[in-house]
C-alpha cells in the first residue's frame, strides 16, 4: 500500500547513522514486546505478512515518531484485539475480563526454543514453470494495491534483470489478507541505479530486491 512506511528512495529523513556496539534490546520493555509478539503469534489468528501489514496500518504521524518497537507494540494491541484475544475493557483496565474464557497459552516455556529453530520458513512445492530465467529483461508492474504488498513504489514500472530465482514462496499480498498462500516464485532482481534515479546516479550502482512473479512482467 502506498503509505509513510515505503520510504525507499525518499528525501528528508536523513542519513542512516549505523549505533557502534549496538545492543539486542535498548530497554527491557523491547525485549517484552518481542516475546509477547512471540507468544500471541502461536495463537496462528494471523500470519507474519498480516502482522507486518498491520504496523502499515499505523496513523502516519505514529508511524513516523515510533520507534521500532513501539510500532511492534501498537500492532500487536490491534492484532489481539482483531483476534478478540484481548477486549477493549482488558486493553483499558489491565485486568481480565471475568466474562472473558480462560485458555492455556500455546506457547510455553519450554516449547520457545523448539518455536524458534523452526521459523516460519514460506518454501512451497509447486508444479508450475518458473515464468523468467536468469538473465531475463523485466519490468515491475506498476500497481497501487491497496493492501499489503512487498513491491516498493521506487521501483514500479522500472526495469530490471533476472539474477536468479528462489524457488516458490508463500506470497505476502494474498496472505495478509486471508486469502491463501498462492505460493509463486520468488526472484532477485537487478536494478541499474540510473534506471531508478537517473543519470545523477552513479553508473555502477546497482539495487537487487527479491520480487515474487507477480509483480513482474517481461521487458
Amino acid at each position: 500500500m502506498n503509505g509513510v512506511h515505503d520510504m525507499g528512495g525518499m528525501h528528508g529523513f536523513g542519513p542512516v547513522e549505523p549505533e557502534a556496539n549496538e545492543p539486542v534490546f535498548h530497554a527491557p520493555w523491547e525485549g517484552r514486546v518481542l516475546a509477547l509478539r512471540r507468544a500471541a503469534s502461536a495463537w496462528r489468528r494471523w500470519n507474519i505478512d498480516a502482522g507486518r501489514h498491520s504496523i502499515e496500518r499505523l496513523p502516519p504521524a505514529d508511524y513516523l515518531r515510533m520507534s521500532y518497537y513501539e510500532k511492534w507494540f501498537a500492532s500487536s494491541i490491534r492484532l489481539l484485539l482483531d483476534a478478540g484475544l484481548i477486549t477493549p475493557q482488558e486493553l483499558a483496565t489491565g485486568r481480565r475480563d471475568p466474562t472473558s474464557p480462560i485458555a492455556t497459552p500455546p506457547l510455553t516455556a519450554d516449547k520457545v526454543p523448539v518455536a524458534i529453530a523452526a521459523g516460519g520458513p514460506t518454501l512451497r512445492q509447486i508444479s508450475a514453470q518458473p515464468r523468467f530465467a536468469a538473465g531475463a529483461a523485466v519490468r515491475a508492474r506498476d500497481i497501487n494495491p491497496t493492501g499489503h504488498t512487498r513491491l516498493p513504489r521506487y521501483v514500479r514500472g522500472r526495469q530490471g534483470v533476472i539474477e536468479c530465482h528462489h524457488g516458490a514462496h508463500v506470497f505476502p499480498d494474498s496472505n495478509s489478507r486471508f486469502e491463501g498462500e498462492n505460493p509463486q516464485y520468488l526472484y532477485t532482481v537487478r536494478f541499474a541505479a540510473r534506471e531508478l534515479w537517473g543519470d545523477s546516479a552513479h553508473a555502477s550502482d546497482s539495487v537487487h530486491l527479491d520480487l515474487w512473479e507477480d509483480y513482474l512482467d517481461a521487458a
